[in-house]
């Protein structure tokens, strides 16, 4: 499943942007808020084409990450032109950094595609160290009762095409990651669906 979502995502790669360009507009305020909250040594996970680059508040170090090798060739065209930014191939379930590395770790519509949101989600909070900062802008499965159930039968159709679930339980995920609820924010920014996560990363 894996190399079949990276194979989609690398052949989309050149059209990305555009592909996205109607629901990333939708959210660009919220998105630049989230960035803006980062500080000191920041990961983002699933950099993708680099869409984030630009709205980095300087003087921080930032490091992006994605598992598709043709969205970090787009990603890099962008980071040339900031010199706290770089990138690099990676799998989020499979780090290559050290515990305790960053202050921050940025998502941003990334967990509907990592093919093991639990596993990525305990990686992003052995990176992240203790008492540093998780914000996530991610769409979810909605509660409600119609609507949760559509979006469960509709999910083959994205998923098949893109790689993309529609309907992860982040939150739940979360928990299962070993984060404490009381570690949790959620700010509903559409309906149940599309939520910002602020997190806490106080470890034991």
């Amino acid at each position: 499943m894996k190399n079949k979502i990276k194979y989609r995502y690398n052949r989309i790669a050149r059209f990305y942007d555009i592909l996205q360009f109607p629901m990333e507009h939708m959210f660009d305020d919220p998105r630049k808020k989230l960035l803006q909250e980062a500080t000191g040594k920041t990961l983002e996970v699933g950099i993708g084409t680099g869409k984030n680059i630009p709205y980095y508040p300087a003087g921080i170090e930032v490091t992006g990450i994605d598992f598709s090798e043709k969205m970090i060739e787009k990603a890099e065209k962008k980071a040339v032109k900031r010199d706290n930014v770089r990138v690099e191939v990676m799998d989020a379930e499979k780090m290559i950094f050290n515990d305790n590395t960053f202050d921050t770790v940025i998502t941003s519509c990334v967990f509907c595609s990592v093919p093991d949101p639990v596993k990525g989600f305990k990686e992003i909070k052995r990176v992240c160290k203790n008492g540093g900062k998780i914000l996530m802008l991610e769409h979810v499965r909605s509660n409600r009762k119609i609507l949760g159930p559509l979006m469960d039968v509709l999910n083959p159709i994205p998923l098949n095409i893109v790689g993309a679930n529609i309907n992860r339980r982040t939150y739940d995920n979360l928990l299962k990651a070993g984060f404490d609820p009381s570690d949790i924010y959620v700010e509903h920014l559409w309906s149940d669906i599309v939520l910002f996560f602020r997190i806490t990363n106080n470890k034991p």
